[in-house]
């Protein structure tokens, strides 16, 4: 499947609106677009998903929803867009937070964030990053990887962990298959089924044991 570029989430969402909105007043409207559009997707899917069913849902005209977006593409990676940059912010926080002693608590933390966005922000399951849009040709880097990158980042930082490339290699593939694990935890349980969710962390623990020391419990 292609994948959506995205150098970081925050520089790809305002890459999608045809107008970045400057006023207060232009900025709430482009938020009750992208709420809409949450709620559209979250009630029938992102495949579905029509300008139409974003204006009304937002009740505003059809000319309104172009003013922003070129077409419901747009929509959808402005709105996968506002999901990662969201997603991102959270997870730098867990990791920069003090309460937190090592990598691996932290990391559990920034699952938790992820887990709670399952829940509760409607459209999160289907446009976490973008990357499910099968967009063509694919150029530039797959968003998940550049979420990857950034956590990886930050906990080498943190914790003063080993950064190699085959380091980072392997966190990338923790984060492909926690957000799998996720996926399927959240397809028909919308509290998560607890076989994937713990599956996650195990998978995380044995794919960075070889380079980052896992604290005993």
């Amino acid at each position: 499947m292609a994948q959506t570029q995205m150098e970081t989430p925050r520089l790809e969402g305002s890459a999608v609106i045809r107008n970045e909105p400057v006023q207060a007043r232009s900025a709430a409207r482009l938020t009750a677009l992208l709420d809409a559009a949450a709620h559209v997707v979250h009630e029938i899917g992102y495949e579905r998903l029509t300008t139409a069913m974003v204006a009304d849902r937002a009740g505003a005209s059809i000319g309104t929803v172009y003013r922003y977006f070129p077409d419901r593409i747009a929509v959808l990676q402005s709105l996968a867009a506002r999901n990662g940059e969201r997603t991102i912010d959270r997870a730098l926080a867990e990791i920069a937070n003090p309460a937190h002693p090592n990598w691996f608590i932290a990391l559990g933390n920034v699952f938790d964030s992820l887990k709670a966005a399952f829940r509760d922000e409607p459209g999160f399951a289907s446009l976490r990053y973008g990357d499910v849009l099968d967009l063509r040709p694919a150029t530039g880097r797959p968003a998940m990887q550049g979420f990857a990158d950034r956590l990886f980042d930050a906990l080498v930082t943190r914790f003063d962990i080993d950064g190699s490339d085959a380091a980072r290699s392997a966190f990338s593939a923790v984060v492909v298959t926690t957000d799998a694990l996720m996926a399927r935890a959240f397809a028909q349980n919308p509290a998560g089924d607890e076989t994937f969710l713990l599956a996650g962390v195990a998978t995380a623990s044995a794919l960075m044991s070889p380079y980052w020391e896992t604290p005993a419990a």
